[in-house]
């Protein structure tokens, strides 16, 4: 009897051990690689000492890339997306030991409004999706809560992780984080 308990408690802890999510998995596979990203874009990195990120802002700055933007994401820069239409992208790193951890971005269509079907959020994950593509590769896995009303792509390189969503009917944010450096702090 009771190495049939110890059996079935065995085949219990197997069961929900092996009911990992697609994610999960996905994240243990990429961080126990050993590989490390680091690169964002523009030539920012993360690992980037405050120092650094301004110098390689204002050289951009310089160049006519980037512009001062109007709030806490104080970085502006103006692009094309994929599709062609004109976008706006702030930008403003979140630090850990004077160095970037986290690169929070929000996007917006220039001319968005409500009844501008062309200009709407679906249609601006499409574009931040195929940007971020671009930029970083394939290979996003959609990732939800259980009534898919948070939904969000997902993209794990070796210690990268780089995740987009809708934010507002007008914008998408996209996240780009150090995980381990934000495992440690959380």
């Amino acid at each position: 009897m009771k190495s049939a308990s110890f059996f079935l408690l065995a085949c219990l802890i197997s069961l929900l051990l092996s009911c990992k999510t697609d994610y999960q998995k996905l994240e243990e596979e990429e961080l126990s690689s050993g590989r490390v990203e680091n690169e964002l874009y523009l030539g920012l990195e993360l690992g980037m000492t405050k120092k650094q990120f301004f110098e390689t802002c204002w050289e951009l700055n310089k160049q006519g890339i980037l512009v001062n933007g109007p709030s806490e994401l104080s970085v502006l820069y103006n692009l094309d997306m994929p599709s062609g239409k004109p976008a706006n992208m702030h930008f403003y790193p979140k630090f850990y030991d004077d160095k970037i951890y986290m690169m929070p971005m929000e996007f917006s269509y220039d001319g968005w409004a409500p009844w501008n079907e062309d200009l709407n959020a679906d249609k601006l994950l499409e574009d931040t999706m195929a940007l971020f593509e671009k930029w970083h590769g394939k290979g996003f896995i959609e990732v939800s809560n259980e009534d898919r009303s948070q939904v969000a792509f997902v993209k794990m390189d070796g210690n990268r992780r780089i995740r987009i969503f809708k934010k507002h009917l007008s914008s998408v944010r996209a996240e780009i984080v150090d995980l381990p450096v934000q495992k440690k702090i959380d």
